[in-house]
């Protein structure tokens, strides 16, 4: 359903056509009807206080004006996948992770530049839906993110890590007439699943690189 493309710095999801997509994203936020969304990677040295990242991502996606955009300091090429489909209703998502900055939601911790990593998430279903249901579907897709997360076990000062401070996801699918997206639904358990396969996967990747960039210190 979702053909990715990577070509650094850039990765490039293209939808199967002209799709709403609802995000909160740097770039292209709200709802959006398009067949694009793409990931940007940034490096930590260039995310200084004093850059204004606003006007500079701006720019930079003027190559796609009408696309949905985000941006990661995680290796872009670490992105993964995974698809679910339940009911002949198909839900595909694609991921980057990294947890450098990971928080456990209702007490943050101290700020630190070096601090960078975020949870880029698109999941897209075939599924036609009204904008409240596609509503819906997103919340489905953070709680299911939020659970492969609490799945990793990375504990915190403040507690378990429920994800990043700059966590980004964006629903994609075609305008309709569907109501209905949560979890007692055939869309919704598509999108948990393939959500929750997807961020997991994603997860232990980073929990490995993590480890192996520790042994090499």
């Amino acid at each position: 359903m979702i053909t990715v493309t990577l070509d650094r710095p850039w990765l490039m999801a293209r939808l199967p056509a002209c799709w709403r997509v609802l995000s909160h994203a740097p770039y292209g936020a709200g709802y959006r009807l398009t067949d694009q969304v793409l990931w940007r990677e940034v490096k930590n040295a260039d995310l200084t206080p004093d850059f204004d990242v606003d006007d500079w991502f701006a720019a930079q996606m003027q190559r796609a004006p009408m696309a949905v955009g985000m941006m990661t300091s995680r290796d872009i090429g670490t992105w993964d996948q995974a698809t679910a489909t339940v009911d002949s209703i198909t839900a595909q998502a694609v991921v980057t992770l990294g947890l450098s900055n990971a928080e456990s939601v209702g007490r943050r911790l101290p700020w630190h530049s070096a601090d960078y990593g975020t949870i880029n998430l698109l999941v897209a279903t075939d599924a036609p839906l009204t904008e409240t249901a596609q509503l819906e579907a997103l919340t489905i897709a953070v709680q299911a993110r939020t659970a492969a997360v609490m799945a990793l076990g990375l504990e915190l000062d403040t507690g378990i890590a429920t994800g990043t401070g700059t966590d980004c996801t964006a629903l994609a699918c075609p305008p309709g007439e569907g109501r209905y997206a949560g979890l007692h639904t055939a869309v919704g358990e598509a999108v948990g699943a393939a959500a929750r396969a997807a961020v997991a996967r994603a997860g232990a990747d980073w929990k490995r690189w993590r480890e192996a960039e520790r042994a090499g210190r």
